[in-house]
């Protein structure tokens, strides 16, 4: 590639982020660093009506969880500064004077009382080449009137005057050839009444100026597309246009529409990185991070939805996204949300995490539930239960029971068949681990067996029993070595306050 390549991600900060932006962060930031470019992000706050306060840190926050970290942006500053569109508001309204100046764009006067009975009036009322002439524009009216209006600061917005006839095209780097017709597209207003930009010019205005290479946006956008390419091409700049890519849609589970939070909220899985709280309604939006997964699995997860590398590996670090991701490989339809396979995700990369990597995770599960434990301890306990578990929560149900002794016993299953012989073994076993040596897993198993056949009872009558009154119910890793972890003291403890439970 001749130019550095230089992707960007472009945020309203009106809400909470949902899983198809992560995923948009997610193929830009891998296409920069495959390709030894910068990532930028920039927030695109220009309509002031929908700012909502915190959730720009909560975007950033998010990017942080995920490790997507800009090179540039307004966390972080950059050669091309600002990077809120909002504190860019002077920079734009040269070029919509310029669009004017040159034809390419129109004031409009029209009132939105105006605007409203066109609607009520004209069937399908779109602003476009058919309706243009009736209405109160700089096309309609004399350069004088014009001139007049401007002068009492009458409000107005800019529109672009969309040719007729055309046949508006480019090439996506996922879609390949797309057309759209010049007649079908209205004209889209480009600058607003309050002298803000709308995304229409300000994303081509900032684009050219930060010198974005690429531009990876969600299908949706694609209606969009000839607005922005008639501006690349009206303000000069079509050589240094920006290759496209619109990325497939994140469908809801059944297949039918993309998916949304009320999805979410409906099935019970989250949609969003990270808890999002609206300020208004005060909606408590759960996010992927709060309800316990890693963020490499939540990462691969979201590459795996419309993308592959073409064998049957599914599972990928960052680093390995980086290397293998291909736009070529990316599929053109939209890709279903399974929150199973999501599970699934996190619970491989549980598996396949080291405890020392889990520890800063399951430490803070366990400060939630209100248990100190030291590094030493949560290390060795992360390495016997991690197999277990599918999110960072099951920890605790896992082994929450090193920790803390059983307030509940399953004894359902075993209380018809005690009888008096058993509870005299565990009374035996206490006398015999209070005499001997408890530093060896294998050595308790084999001492604990001997003395079951000396007692005459099947191992099984007792071993269950015995991990119910450690553990409090039939799970757990291997019974000795919770024993073990749990040391001598503990361990009799737990059999001698249990035990009466039995009879």
């Amino acid at each position: 590639m001749d130019k550095k390549v230089r992707v960007r991600f472009a945020p309203s900060p009106t809400g909470g982020l949902h899983i198809g932006g992560v995923r948009t962060i997610l193929f830009n930031y891998i296409f920069a660093k495959k390709n030894n470019g910068e990532f930028v992000l920039r927030i695109e706050d220009t309509d002031q009506t929908r700012y909502v306060p915190g959730a720009e840190e909560y975007i950033i926050n998010c990017l942080k969880w995920c490790g997507l970290n800009p090179g540039e942006g307004p966390n972080v500053g950059g050669e091309y500064a600002p990077y809120r569109q909002s504190e860019r508001k002077p920079i734009y309204k040269k070029y919509a004077d310029e669009l004017i100046k040159n034809g390419y764009a129109y004031y409009a006067f029209d009132t939105p009382e105006e605007l409203e009975n066109a609607r009520n009036t004209i069937e399908n009322f779109r602003y476009d080449k058919s309706t243009r002439m009736t209405l109160r524009n700089s096309l309609t009216l004399s350069a004088v009137e014009v001139e007049q209006l401007l002068t009492q600061g009458v409000p107005y917005v800019v529109r672009i005057k969309v040719p007729e006839d055309q046949n508006i095209h480019f090439v996506d780097l996922i879609r390949g050839h797309v057309s759209f017709d010049s007649n079908e597209v209205d004209d889209k207003v480009l600058l607003k009444a309050d002298g803000m930009p709308t995304y229409h010019l300000a994303v081509v205005v900032d684009d050219y100026l930060m010198k974005i290479t690429h531009a990876f946006r969600g299908e949706e956008w694609l209606p969009s597309s000839p607005i922005h390419i008639l501006l690349w091409k009206y303000l000069g700049w079509e050589k240094d246009m920006p290759e496209w890519a619109h990325l497939p849609l994140i469908l809801k589970p059944d297949g039918h529409g993309k998916l949304s939070k009320r999805d979410g909220q409906r099935l019970g899985f989250p949609v969003y990185a990270m808890n999002w709280t609206d300020p208004v309604t005060k909606e408590l939006a759960a996010g992927f991070k709060e309800v316990g997964f890693l963020p490499e699995a939540f990462l691969n997860m979201l590459a795996m939805l419309g993308w592959n590398d073409g064998t049957d590996q599914e599972l990928f670090s960052l680093e390995e996204l980086c290397e293998k991701f291909s736009l070529e490989r990316v599929n053109k339809s939209g890709a279903k949300f399974d929150y199973e396979k999501a599970k699934w995700f996190n619970g491989e990369w549980i598996k396949k995490s080291s405890a020392q990597r889990l520890y800063p995770y399951v430490k803070e599960v366990f400060k939630e539930k209100g248990i100190s434990v030291t590094e030493e301890q949560l290390v060795k306990v992360i390495d016997m239960v991690k197999e277990r578990c599918i999110l960072l929560p099951d920890f605790y149900q896992q082994a929450s029971f090193f920790f803390e002794a059983p307030q509940q016993y399953d004894i359902d299953a075993v209380k018809p068949k005690w009888n008096a012989d058993k509870a005299a073994f565990f009374d035996a076993y206490i006398k015999h681990i209070e005499a001997g040596e408890f530093i060896d897993a294998a050595v308790l198993e084999t001492e604990f067996k001997q003395l079951a056949a000396d007692k005459g009872l099947k191992i099984g009558e007792v071993m269950l029993p015995f991990r119910i009154m450690l553990v409090g119910g039939k799970f757990g890793p291997q019974v000795f070595d919770i024993a073990l972890a749990l040391g001598k003291e503990e361990t009799i403890r737990r059999i001698q306050t249990a035990l009466p439970l039995f009879q």
